[in-house]
């Protein structure tokens, strides 16, 4: 089947500047100690601006829930928010987590998404809570979560049948229409968008690898916290894949922590910090992102340390130049075809720091004038 280039084209970036492949950004609306919701999400509306002006090609947030420290419960509300302060960068989720959720609210969400921002939205997919078990629980109004991860690809299927309005007839669900969306062109006087938001599948393992390359889409694959799994997945991912009407052949990028900053010693600080929330979280004990001085006042136990060495591991860090270089390294070994930074810090302006040093270093284009 070819591929629609309409499609391929919202889907395909460009590099700018000397950057190996396109850049794109990765905000998880992170609040930091002493500040608020409110504090993390104009850090979000500043860092969507900086991104655009400097050429990043698109910008997705990701859905956590009860996660003190990450504000991005809500995609669509936060996508919703910085569609209305920008003009030309995509924006998408990274990603919506569809067992959470019915198919048909996902569709009528990001339906009213491309309604209000054209040909710029795109629906990232995974397949895991975003949460612990419980809380996950909670959303989903049942205990039986294996089965809404084993019911993925039919739950997938629903949903593009619900965003391309094409249930055959004697379906359940034919005379069900998600709108805004293609029903309102059929109807008398209708006219719609020829767009709609093209669907990525995002993992840190091998199954959702294996099913967009199975139905010829678009990868987005969680280095960030799954660095090991990076080289097999992405191999298992060019391996199933099959042409399809979106792509004609594999388009990958991954999702990669780095953080820059003006010295080496304060990205190890800021480092720090980010990693002390990933200890509290993984024991058990989720917060708000402390400060580098708390960070480096914190007295590891010998197990803490190890798990800060191994996840630091795998945050690209240190000033702009060596950033650059590891972002580089990592474009090549992996043949990554996009890579989406995420960087976590305390402090939003550190973080809008980071984005701009990066920017610098590739020679992004120069920010738009006032």
């Amino acid at each position: 089947m070819a591929a629609d280039d309409t499609r391929g084209d919202e889907i395909r970036g460009a590099a700018r500047g000397s950057a190996p492949v396109p850049l794109s950004v990765l905000d998880l609306v992170t609040v930091g100690a002493g500040r608020t919701a409110s504090d993390a999400l104009r850090t979000s509306v500043d860092l969507v601006r900086l991104a655009e002006n400097r050429g990043f090609h698109r910008y997705w947030v990701a859905e956590h829930h009860s996660m003190p420290g990450v504000a991005s419960s809500s995609p669509a509300v936060i996508l919703a928010h910085l569609a209305a302060h920008t003009d030309r960068i995509r924006l998408g989720s990274g990603g919506v987590m569809l067992p959470n959720h019915a198919p048909l609210v996902i569709a009528e969400q990001f339906g009213t998404l491309e309604a209000m921002a054209p040909g710029r939205i795109d629906l990232g997919l995974g397949r895991a809570p975003g949460t612990d078990g419980a809380t996950a629980a909670a959303l989903r109004r049942t205990d039986r979560l294996n089965e809404g991860a084993d019911d993925f690809p039919q739950q997938l299927a629903e949903l593009t049948r619900f965003l391309d309005d094409d249930f055959p007839d004697g379906h359940p669900y034919r005379r069900i229409h998600a709108v805004p969306g293609p029903v309102q062109a059929t109807s008398p006087g209708g006219v719609q968008s020829p767009h709609r938001p093209p669907l990525w599948l995002l993992g840190s393992s091998g199954f959702s690898a294996r099913l967009a390359g199975a139905l010829g889409l678009p990868f987005a694959f969680a280095h960030h916290f799954s660095a090991q799994n990076t080289l097999p997945a992405l191999d298992l991912y060019r391996e199933s894949f099959q042409p399809s009407a979106v792509l004609d052949e594999p388009y990958a990028l991954i999702g990669v922590s780095a953080f820059a900053a003006d010295e080496e010693r304060e990205a190890r600080r800021q480092v720090l910090a980010a990693a002390l929330s990933m200890v509290r979280l993984r024991t058990g004990r989720p917060g708000l992102v402390p400060t580098p001085e708390e960070a480096e006042a914190y007295e590891f136990s010998p197990m803490e340390r190890d798990f800060v060495d191994s996840w630091n591991a795998n945050v690209v860090h240190g000033t702009p130049d060596e950033v650059r270089s590891g972002l580089d390294d990592l474009a090549k070994r992996t043949g990554a075809d996009e890579l989406m930074i995420t960087a976590n810090a305390h402090g939003g302006d550190v973080r809008v720091r980071s984005y701009e040093l990066i920017a610098d270093a590739y020679g992004l284009p120069a920010p738009a004038s006032a």
